[in-house]
């Protein structure tokens, strides 16, 4: 038979229990902040006041856009951008001047603007490097000086440094 006392819970258990508990909390948070951290997809506006009163302006202009039947698509390939616009499913022939702004959604270093020249009718290209990973391209078409066409376009460019 035993005569060893059998001991309560202590306070020593209870400073393990809330070491415990209080660790896995804070465990948890540093993973989540660390995750968030490394796949955070970027600013969308600097200031949501301002973009909020810009809004329904810019889905007017979305709405003309897409009731001018105009439609823009980019393809890269390994040292090259290509952007083709048609209207209505025919080369588009109005338009002189296609501008890309390139843009990586975490991070600004990479951001380049570039100015797409005209390889025929509706085809617009340009001789430039994309990095493996994901882009955003804000496309603006012109004719004549005047916006004619604006597109947002998020791809990803797969493979080896182009």
């Amino acid at each position: 038979m035993s005569t060893a006392k059998q001991r309560g819970f202590t306070g020593w258990h209870m400073l393990t229990v809330m070491g415990l508990f209080f660790g896995t909390i804070i465990s948890v948070n540093l993973v989540m902040a660390w995750n968030a951290s490394r796949s955070w997809s970027g600013l969308v506006v600097e200031n949501t006041y301002v973009a909020s009163q810009q809004f329904n302006g810019k889905v007017a202009e979305g709405r003309a856009f897409e009731a001018s039947g105009i439609r823009g698509r980019l393809s890269t390939e390994p040292g090259a951008i290509r952007y083709v616009l048609t209207r209505n499913g025919e080369p588009e022939r109005k338009i002189d001047k296609v501008i890309a702004v390139l843009k990586r959604p975490v991070e600004e270093h990479e951001d380049m603007h570039v100015e797409l020249v005209r390889m025929g009718v509706g085809v617009f290209a340009a001789e430039q490097s994309l990095k493996p990973g994901q882009w955003v391209a804000d496309v603006t078409a012109m004719a004549g000086g005047a916006l004619v066409y604006r597109q947002a376009i998020r791809f990803i460019v797969s493979g080896e440094v182009q």
